[in-house]
Order: structure tokens, then C-alpha cells, then sequence
């Protein structure tokens, strides 16, 4: 049956690592190599983003709903007309069958955090395509592979808790990584942001890694790689509520 978390924790948080500043709300990490997720082309190490241990409402798409989720938004980085921005992404789920979680990066205008381009999607369904995502916006870079299935199986990776290794129906899986790259339009400051969110109920987690973040030749710090970076359970609240929401979980098959 599905279910909902018997409680949820709300909390927003900054993490601080030399001269970068990132905001984070639920659980957000850095890995090198774990499971079924491997270093990324790039170098030894990624960032992400996963439902485990995730805020309700958090790493939603507008319009498209969801449950609990986790959401990471870069400092600001100045970019011109014409520079092109680069990086990788791995949508990673232990949800499957009619569960359609997703993940996505979004890029945003740093003056006022509005929308400027959606450059990466990935949903869970049951077979198919995972990226971009079926009913999500439309993805204004490009990617590499184009379009992307799921390496099928119950996927191993640390960040989904207890659902590492797990897996609810068809459609679990992780996609390997995806290169985006996207033509910078307008010249200004940005930031880049990144989300994932349970779809349905908050059983059976998924989750989002992303890495090589470059304008041109000249990394964009979004993951603070290289920085020394508490675990999410010991980075400071500055808010924090707890929301009973009712329950029953999913039967595992």
C-alpha cells in the first residue's frame, strides 16, 4: 500500500566552503565512486541530491506536484553571450511500476532567482525513455545521449538509504551519466539548481547526481568538491519544523 513518512523534517541550510556559499534544503552530499554510480567523466567526485531524508515539498518542479524532495542552488557565477555551459547528470531510482519520481537542473537568473533554462530532466516509468522526463518541461540544452533508457536492475548507491539495493516493480535503475551543454543567451549572473522529488508518496527513494560544472574552460564550484563539507545531519538549521502526516508504508515485494 502507499504511504506517507509518520513525520517530516523541515529545514533549510547553507553549507560554507572557502569562498563558496550554496543553499540546500534536505539532503544534498559529495561522493566519489559508490554502487552502481561511478565517478563521472570528469574526475573523482559529484555532487547530489536525494529524496532520502528529504523535505515535503522540497525539490518540486511547479505544476508537476510530487511528495518529499531535495533541492541544491549553486553561489551565483557570472556568465557572457555565447559561453557555453557543460556539465553531467545521473537520475538514479529504487521506484518503479506507476511511481514517476524525477529529478532536474534547472538554470536561474541570480538578481531575482527566475527561471532562464531547463537543462537537464529524468523520470521514473516503467520502461522507455527516462531522459528527459515525460511530462516535464522541455529541456532547453542539449543532450548527450539525446535520449537515455534505464540501466535496469535495483541500483546500489549509498544516497538512497535504505532503498540502496532495492527496488518497487519495473523501472528501477540508474541512466549513466548525461553530458548537457547549453549556450549561455543573455549576459549576467546565474545560479545553478538542482532537485529531486518523490512522486505519489515518499516510499522508495531516488536521487540525482551531477558533476563537471564548467562555463567554457573555468569550473563552476557547485558541489563543494574540494571543500570540506559536514554531513547533512550536522549542517546548521536555520529552520526547522516537524509536520505529522500520517501512514503506512508501501509493501516491499
Amino acid at each position: 500500500m502507499r504511504s506517507l513518512l509518520l513525520s517530516t523534517l523541515i529545514a533549510s541550510m547553507v553549507l560554507v566552503g572557502g569562498a563558496h556559499a550554496a543553499t540546500v534544503v534536505g539532503h544534498y552530499g559529495t561522493l566519489g565512486a559508490d554502487g552502481d554510480v561511478t565517478a563521472p567523466p570528469t574526475g573523482p567526485l559529484y555532487g547530489y541530491v536525494s529524496t532520502d531524508g528529504g523535505i515535503h515539498g522540497a525539490g518540486q518542479i511547479s505544476g508537476v506536484g510530487g511528495s518529499n524532495g531535495s533541492s541544491f542552488q549553486s553561489d551565483a557565477f557570472a556568465a557572457g553571450v555565447g559561453d557555453t555551459l557543460s556539465f553531467f547528470f545521473n537520475y538514479v531510482t529504487s521506484d518503479g511500476s506507476g511511481f514517476a519520481d524525477y529529478g532536474w537542473a534547472e538554470l536561474r537568473k541570480a538578481d531575482d532567482n527566475s527561471h532562464a533554462a531547463w537543462l537537464f530532466t529524468g523520470r521514473t516509468k516503467p520502461s522507455g525513455d527516462i531522459a528527459p522526463g515525460f511530462g516535464l518541461p522541455t529541456v532547453d540544452a542539449t543532450l548527450n545521449p539525446g535520449t537515455s533508457g534505464m540501466i535496469a536492475g535495483a541500483p546500489a548507491w549509498s544516497p538512497l538509504g535504505g532503498d540502496s539495493d532495492s527496488c518497487f516493480a519495473t523501472g528501477c535503475g540508474h541512466t549513466g551519466w548525461i553530458e548537457s551543454t547549453y549556450n549561455i543567451l543573455v549576459a549576467q549572473s546565474y545560479t545553478l539548481n538542482f532537485g529531486v522529488s518523490n512522486w505519489g508518496d515518499t516510499d522508495y527513494n531516488s536521487g540525482l547526481a551531477f558533476a563537471g560544472a564548467r562555463i567554457g574552460t573555468t569550473q563552476i564550484q557547485v558541489s563543494n568538491v574540494g571543500n570540506s563539507i559536514p554531513e547533512p545531519a550536522s549542517m546548521a538549521v536555520l529552520g526547522m519544523g516537524l509536520m505529522g502526516l500520517g501512514l503506512q508504508r508501501r509493501r516491499r515485494g
